[in-house]
């Protein structure tokens, strides 16, 4: 399977486009009714691809995604078990809302161990590390999730937040356990080493935050020349031509965009339809990173 709409993690493939469930529950008294609708329309648009985090919460509340989007595969009406479900240890928030790492082996086993527990899952279908602890060395981060694969109690592993140095380290302590790096990729934020480097090792680029972040993706047309200019063409959302043009950067790159209303992620889903010419994409790529003054 290949184009825009299947993009493979390892061995499974998924949809071109996944969901990044964060946003669904990271505000203080967030709608769960209206969430639950938003995570619902995704799976039934098509989407096998959700990933969350056991710190993801609103007000230094840990493990509430977690536990909202068991919820939510647990009340669709589709086969749970064509989702890839991808959550993340590593990361931890305070009660006060700050946040740290812990990378040690001790912890990434209690985080595995929680996230199995609050998913309802025997196995992870993708582990990654959230991010690097400067107090551990990475190899030996890298090592405990290679215990955790090869206990069973992963099926795939990934990492987040990683350099051209520690996707390398990871690759060499991981081997075929590793199937991906999840970093930030957006019109602001591009990473293009690391991307091209995925490619060269086999692992696939899950772009978080493609739009910039959640205040930068309201101002994504204002912000940069490119995308407006092209949208207004193609009269669509400067967001899903945002969108395509990540897709088309890569076959190994999928978005993973968040959302907080059904109608935002019917959007996002909709750029899988949206094949951008050679020249548009190079305004894209010329202009769309530009910021208007």
């Amino acid at each position: 399977m290949t184009g825009l709409a299947v993009r493979m993690i390892g061995d499974r493939a998924v949809s071109g486009i996944g969901l990044g469930a964060m946003t669904l529950t990271q505000v203080e008294g967030y709608d769960e009714v209206r969430s639950l609708r938003t995570i619902h329309a995704a799976l039934d648009a098509g989407v096998t691809l959700v990933d969350t985090a056991d710190a993801y919460g609103p007000g230094g509340r840990q493990h509430v995604n977690e536990e909202f989007v068991a919820r939510a595969l647990a009340t669709w009406s589709g086969d749970a078990s064509a989702v890839l479900l991808a959550t993340k240890g590593g990361h931890v928030q305070n009660p006060n809302g700050t946040w740290w790492v812990d990378g040690s082996p001790a912890h990434l086993r209690k985080a595995c161990e929680g996230s199995l527990r609050r998913l309802g899952l025997d196995v992870l279908p993708l582990y990654q590390h959230h991010r690097p602890d400067p107090k551990v060395p990475y190899e030996e981060t890298m090592g405990a999730m290679r215990q955790l694969h090869d206990e069973g109690l992963v099926a795939r592993v990934g990492i987040s937040n990683a350099d051209e140095a520690q996707i390398r380290a990871a690759h060499a302590a991981l081997g075929a356990a590793l199937v991906s790096v999840q970093n930030e990729h957006s019109p602001a934020h591009r990473g293009d080493r690391e991307i091209d480097l995925c490619a060269e090792l086999g692992l696939a680029y899950l772009a978080y935050s493609p739009f910039g972040g959640m205040r930068a993706a309201k101002n994504l047309g204002a912000a940069f020349v490119g995308f407006a200019k092209v949208a207004e063409q193609r009269e669509v959302s400067p967001q899903q031509v945002c969108l395509a043009w990540q897709l088309h950067r890569a076959p190994h790159l999928v978005p993973i965009p968040g959302a907080s209303r059904p109608e935002s992620i019917l959007d996002s889903i909709a750029a899988l339809e949206l094949r951008l010419t050679s020249a548009e994409l190079a305004v894209l790529d010329r202009d769309g990173g530009t910021p208007q003054n």
